[in-house]
């Protein structure tokens, strides 16, 4: 009548798994029939189960709150089963007999597999420190096709009579040590990084000391032209084509040459050196033509030019030693050791700091000693030559301990014939010219900013207050939009090999958006607060000085916005290996900075000229900004997501405009009331930049700006609450 009762079945008198009696053995014509293998196990591996989640990208990852999803408890989790089964019994059935059943045992392990742990209670985020830390973990990548493999196998079991035994299945070989290169690379990633921050702080407290020891007059403008110069050069000469050509081929002959790629290395050394010393020889003994190239004013003055032509001929000798130091450290990135080339500029930042630390001891400030070209003894103009030039000695032959143990031996190799080196120029072509592109810019701007300087009879309005501005106004952008772009950078390069400009696309917004949540603050903070930043940075070079520098990184300030969406646009076109675009691109960019900067010069009074300047670098950056965004669009189909993204950066900078008049009223509010000394800029930069924060926070949290909120979580997650 009634169907019996499941959980009875097998439970009574002889029932199996309770005391009465044996098993009752199956009915042979009611065993079931042997599952199908198409349909038992055609869809039962799934590779994307498999995947460690905790391996998943930190980016997409980063706003996983764990918090909010905790795991089931212990014992609850049912593992998904395979189609057209029907799932196994339960290890623990309940029995309708017992009223108080003894509860199963706890499970031992964890109860699900969650990307963060098992604490339900804690909030954690993927970074690069779990980045670093997981990398060791040797990982298997899953085979989606390994189902269609095993449904011709059969379903597993015994092999059927008259059938030969399978041959056991070999031992399996041991792990490769793919693992420990991806945690090699991570850590060494790591390292770099933390040595990049390093070398800019240190580089930063560099041109603090110089700006101290020398102030921001003529005297300041003369030797930044003799520092800049060799750089210049260069770039110019060799190091464009030498970063871009040189170093994918020299790691390429350690992959395949039998000797590991070092005869390669050592006709490259060579050839540097011997094209590096013959530039050095003539730029030294054209030292003069270069400064007027540089600076007509300078060299107009008898007395700037004496001092600026000996400082470069100083300074001139370090292109030598920083095209060592690259092709060193290159060598030794290709074996696998890549702390040493960031780390060792921090020596020639110790060394410059130490040298002109020096030279405050004997003389004092510029502010205390007043001190300009006609008055600098040459005994200090040597000091400063060199100490300059043994910095960049000592940064190069650091390298030397690293390569010896890392087995390379340096053999001066002349046989420059055969072995490719020829040939890699011509695909330096396109590096080449972008890097003339942007040294143009460059010169036109020096060459305005130094005349408008000595024009307006004043410190802080040359090329000195220019680039020191200019430090400060960089370092956002390579301290955020660097580090957000390093996560997404191999997605993007992934999706275009795909061809899937979608991925790409998702990919740039997300950048965008993630950068500009600090981006645009910082930015607006700027154009609040620079001259308090500058009076406190800059106090040592005299408060007129100081306060130019200020109005200068106010001009500056907004133009880091479309400088970092610059940045992040433009790496969709390298991630396409297009970089004939961004040398259009950076052509257009140098051409309005030069022409904007000639009419700041022409219409604004000198005193005003270099701060039409800052402006314009921004300005120029924004016409690049449209040009590669609308070419960008076009490459991905017409579509780059503009309007979540604008829409994003418009309400940004909808909150952060109440912040900046409330945060510079109170900023400029307490320097005038105390003063522009040191401490009260300090007082008013903390006052002035808490107000800020406060009033930006209290507005983007009004509009509901998803990405503040997502930041917000991140940060409370990185403090456990």
């Amino acid at each position: 009548m009634n169907a019996p009762y499941d959980g009875d079945r097998g439970q009574g008198t002889g029932g199996a798994g309770y005391p009465g009696g044996p098993p009752v053995p199956p009915d042979p014509e009611q065993v079931p029939p042997a599952p199908d293998p198409y349909l038992q196990t055609a869809y039962d591996y799934d590779p994307y189960r498999a995947q460690d989640l905790s391996a998943q990208d930190p980016v997409s990852e980063a706003l996983y709150d764990r918090a909010a999803h905790p795991p089931p408890p212990p014992g609850t989790y049912q593992e998904p089963q395979p189609l057209y089964q029907q799932p196994p019994a339960a290890q623990y059935p309940p029995d309708p007999r017992i009223w108080a059943q003894t509860p199963p045992p706890e499970p031992d392990g964890p109860s699900r597999h969650l990307p963060y742990g098992d604490n339900a209670a804690t909030t954690q985020f993927v970074g690069v420190d779990d980045l670093v830390t997981q990398a060791s973990t040797n990982r298997e990548e899953p085979d989606a096709f390994a189902h269609l493999f095993r449904d011709q196998e059969g379903p597993a079991g015994p092999p059927a009579p008259g059938q030969p035994e399978p041959a056991p299945a070999p031992a399996p070989a041991p792990p490769k040590s793919g693992g420990g290169r991806a945690s090699g690379l991570l850590k060494s990633s790591a390292i770099m990084a933390a040595g990049t921050l390093v070398s800019r702080l240190t580089g930063f407290v560099r041109s603090l000391v110089i700006t101290a020891a020398l102030g921001a007059a003529l005297l300041g403008d003369s030797f930044t032209i003799a520092y800049t110069l060799p750089t210049m050069i260069y770039i110019l000469t060799v190091g464009g084509g030498l970063n871009s050509v040189f170093v994918p081929q020299l790691v390429r002959s350690m992959k395949d040459d039998e000797d590991g790629g070092e005869a390669y290395a050592n006709r490259l050394l060579t050839l540097v050196m011997v094209a590096l010393g013959l530039i050095v020889a003539v730029a030294v003994f054209a030292a003069p033509f270069l400064i007027r190239l540089m600076s007509s004013t300078i060299a107009g003055d008898p007395a700037a030019n004496n001092v600026a032509t000996t400082f470069a001929r100083y300074c001139l000798p370090t292109i030598f030693f920083m095209g060592v130091h690259v092709v060193m450290g290159q060598i030794l990135n290709a074996r696998g050791k890549f702390g040493a080339m960031m780390w060792t500029p921090v020596l020639n930042n110790i060394v410059m700091i130490v040298t002109f630390g020096l030279f405050i001891w004997v003389y004092g400030t510029s502010h205390e000693s007043q001190m300009g070209v006609q008055t600098i003894p040459p005994e200090g103009v040597r000091l400063l030559g060199i100490g300059t030039l043994l910095g960049l000695v000592v940064q190069a032959l650091a390298m030397i301990p690293y390569l010896r143990e890392a087995g390379f031996r340096f053999r001066p190799r002349f046989d420059w014939r055969g072995h490719g080196l020829g040939k890699t120029v011509k695909l330096a072509k396109w590096t080449v010219l972008f890097v003339f592109a942007n040294q143009a810019g460059v010169l036109v701007v020096t060459q305005l900013a130094t005349s408008a300087g000595k024009a307006s009879g004043q410190n802080g309005a040359g090329f000195l207050a220019y680039s020191n501005a200019q430090l400060i106004w960089g370092m956002p952008q390579a301290i955020i939009t660097v580090s957000v772009m390093a996560a997404l950078l191999p997605r993007i390069s992934r999706a275009a090999h795909d061809n899937d400009p979608g991925a790409v696309r998702d990919d740039i917004s997300q950048g965008l958006r993630n950068s500009a949540v600090a981006i645009v603050p910082v930015a607006f903070a700027f154009l609040a607060l620079g001259v308090p930043m500058c009076t406190l940075l800059y106090a040592s070079s005299g408060p007129e000085a100081a306060r130019s520098m200020g109005f200068i990184l106010m001009a500056f300030g907004l133009g880091l916005i479309p400088y970092s969406v610059q940045y992040v646009v433009l790496r969709g076109f390298y991630a396409y290996e297009d970089t004939r675009t961004p040398f259009y691109n950076t052509v257009i960019v140098a051409l309005v900075n030069a022409a904007a900067s000639a009419i700041c010069y022409v219409v604004l009074p000198a005193q005003w000229a270099v701060v039409g300047m800052a402006a314009s670098y921004g300005l120029a950056y924004a016409v690049g900004v449209g040009i590669a965004w609308r070419r960008l669009r076009n490459r991905l189909g017409g579509d780059l997501d503009g309007a979540h993204v604008v829409r994003t950066y418009a309400r940004l900078c909808l909150a952060a405009l109440p912040a900046t008049v409330v945060g510079g009223a109170v900023g400029f509010g307490l320097l005038h009331v105390l003063g522009d000394g040191a401490f009260s800029s300090l007082v008013a930069l903390i006052c002035g930049g808490a107000m800020l924060l406060g009033v930006f926070f209290v507005a983007a949290k009004r509009m509901r700006i998803e990405e503040i909120n997502g930041m917000v979580g991140m940060v409370r997650g990185r403090l456990g609450r």
